[in-house]
């Protein structure tokens, strides 16, 4: 019996030492994890392109001369900022010049005829009428005064169609001149010229009916600039004009840009190996003056569909699967399902299941972090904004 005793001392005694030596020798070291505080503050709900959008102008215009000629003045040259109806390029008018100087003369050919055939039918007029006094005194016949009176509807007849060659010529002065104004080109509104494709002593010809000839002057207005974005159709039902939306634009990273929904495309574009997008145009409020955005730029654009502000709010990578977080509390991790509200790509609004300052573990990337696990906490600042990239 004594014996017995002694051998359940000895195991006792073994597995007391065994145990000491797990929880401090042999103990595994706790895992360090990085964790933040659920706080009280602002959650968006945002939808952004699906694709690249681009920046585009509203007002943009290529232009060419009405009527072809040879360039023998060009005003101003690419990046120069223009006023609407100041001139931009001027052809030889020599031509044209010319043909005012020959309607000019044709028109004084008119009048003359125009005088001659109506003295003329003036004077078959008073004969016609002087025969028909002899006529009626039996003097002359009939026969000779209807002679007369023809004559003089011949003449008056003319005497009309001179004045009509008159007016004929006057028309053909006035198409000559507004030819000659169609040599002047002028910017349509104010703006920056974008591209200039011909120079001095050039030849241009305007575009002839079903075939297009290249512009010879691009002219963009800076101040009608906006976003073409595409996004997917899914969210195409919850975008509405006038919603808030942020642009950032990869000139300038880093930056954001405030902007407001414009117009929704009426259709969906359906293009292959695509998916399914809409496009949302975001017009861009008042920019700073040292920001110089150009048509084509890539640009992204989100539009903020709902925010609420002052709740309980968790960086959204913080979130596992089933929308559940780790909890680092005594030194231990905890695991708590959540209720949740509005989210984004950085925030996410916590309806119930955490309190204030409880400390949510962010790093999730090593697979030994699991509930129930021994960790040493690295507190880490929250991020600085809720909005989606």
């Amino acid at each position: 019996m004594r014996r017995w005793i002694v051998r359940i001392a000895i195991v006792l005694a073994i597995v007391a030492v065994g145990l000491a030596l797990r929880a401090t020798v042999l103990a595994p070291k706790p895992i360090d994890v990085r964790v933040t505080e659920a706080s009280r503050g602002q959650v968006e709900e945002t939808v952004t392109n699906s694709r690249a959008g681009t920046v585009k102008a509203r007002r943009r215009a290529q232009l060419s001369p009405q009527v072809g000629g040879r360039v023998i003045e060009i005003r101003h040259r690419e990046g120069e900022r223009v006023e609407a109806g100041e001139v931009l390029l001027r052809l030889d008018p020599d031509v044209l010049q010319g043909r005012i100087a020959l309607a000019r003369r044709e028109l004084q050919t008119s009048e003359a005829q125009r005088q001659r055939e109506c003295v003329a039918a003036e004077r078959s007029r008073r004969e016609a009428g002087r025969l028909r006094k002899l006529a009626g005194e039996g003097i002359v016949s009939t026969d000779v005064l209807d002679q007369a009176q023809s004559a003089a509807e011949a003449a008056v007849a003319g005497c009309q169609a001179g004045r009509a060659g008159v007016e004929q010529s006057r028309a053909a002065i006035d198409l000559a001149t507004r030819e000659l104004d169609q040599t002047v080109l002028r910017a349509p509104f104010s703006g920056v010229i974008a591209d200039l494709t011909v120079e001095v002593g050039e030849w241009t010809t305007p575009s002839p009916p079903a075939m297009m000839v290249p512009a010879v002057i691009d002219i963009i207005d800076s101040g009608s600039l906006y976003v073409s974005a595409p996004m997917d159709e899914v969210d195409s039902a919850r975008i509405q004009p006038g919603q808030p939306a942020r642009v950032t634009i990869d000139s300038y990273p880093g930056r954001q840009f405030q902007g407001h929904v414009s117009r929704i495309a009426p259709f969906v574009l359906d293009r292959e190996e695509q998916n399914r997008t809409v496009d949302v145009e975001v017009e861009l409020d008042a920019l700073p003056g040292s920001v110089r955005l150009l048509p084509g730029t890539s640009a992204d654009a989100e539009v903020i569909l709902n925010v609420r502000g002052n709740v309980l709010r968790i960086p959204t990578p913080a979130l596992i699967e089933g929308g559940k977080v780790l909890v680092a509390a005594d030194g231990k991790l905890v695991e708590r399902q959540l209720k949740v509200g509005l989210r984004n790509w950085d925030w996410t609004e916590v309806l119930g299941g955490l309190s204030p300052g409880d400390e949510i573990v962010v790093s999730l990337d090593r697979p030994e972090i699991l509930a129930g696990a021994e960790v040493t906490t690295t507190r880490e600042p929250a991020p600085e904004s809720g909005k989606s990239p």
